[in-house]
């Protein structure tokens, strides 16, 4: 691989909460390990190009949720990615779209329909530190991060919880309030704002891996002792 291409979709509608900050770590946790990565900011108006290697959604409120759900479906992109089994990662109001319908503005809307879950509304808000434990793609690190949502997202049969919580808010107030994000295919949700590949560096060269073709296990780690000083003490270690 020549250049690694970061799609960072719509950072002007779903820019809210900062998680412009994942596809800044992809880039750079690339870099480290010597591979060329550019940054394609996707911006309202504008296809969605097919040809990247990852993609990135981030957080935003109701009317930014329903402007970016119809740009997206309008434009058929981010569909035709997931098909092709290119990774996506999306945050909050990005996990919200990709799935079959979510509440925004007090009325309901059909998302783009690429993993099998529906958000309704909480009773009271979830906000506050989390942590979970990783479910499946070779992952053993707590995650961390930092939830602000009115979402209650349940996930279908075809969708698999991201993580399982050890503390903190899930992904509903109900039976499903000990998971947290989901993944279906290529695509990785989460509500953890932080932003999330910040916070969590090695679900970063999960996405990183997928992307280069290459597996978790085999990409060269690194050694950045301020980073796993800060985990530490974010986990309470």
């Amino acid at each position: 691989m020549s250049t690694l291409t970061i799609g960072l979709v719509l950072p002007d509608v779903l820019g809210t909460y900062g998680d412009d900050g994942n596809a800044l770590v992809l880039r750079q946790r690339a870099r480290m390990r010597g591979i060329d990565a550019e940054i394609h900011k996707i911006r309202l108006g504008e296809p969605v190009p097919t040809q990247l290697d990852v993609y990135c959604l981030g957080g935003g409120e109701d009317t930014a949720q329903i402007i970016a759900t119809e740009h997206l479906k309008g434009d058929g992109g981010l569909r035709k990615v997931a098909d092709a089994g290119v990774p996506i990662f999306a945050v909050c109001a990005g996990f919200q779209i990709l799935g079959t319908s979510f509440r925004a503005g007090g009325t309901e809307v059909t998302g783009l329909e690429l993993i099998d879950a529906t958000t309704t509304t909480l009773k009271t808000r979830s906000i506050g530190e989390v942590t979970a434990a990783p479910i499946g793609g070779g992952l053993t690190d707590t995650f961390t991060g930092f939830v602000n949502h009115m979402g209650a997202t349940t996930l279908g049969p075809d969708a698999q919880a991201l993580g399982t919580i050890i503390t903190g808010p899930g992904n509903t107030d109900q039976d499903q309030r000990s998971y947290e994000g989901a993944t279906q295919g290529s695509i990785i949700c989460t509500y953890m704002h932080g932003s999330a590949f910040a916070r969590n560096p090695q679900l970063a060269d999960l996405l990183l891996a997928q992307a280069t073709g290459t597996t978790l296990a085999k990409l060269a780690p690194l050694d950045i002792p301020v980073v796993e000083k800060l985990r530490r003490e974010r986990l309470g270690r």
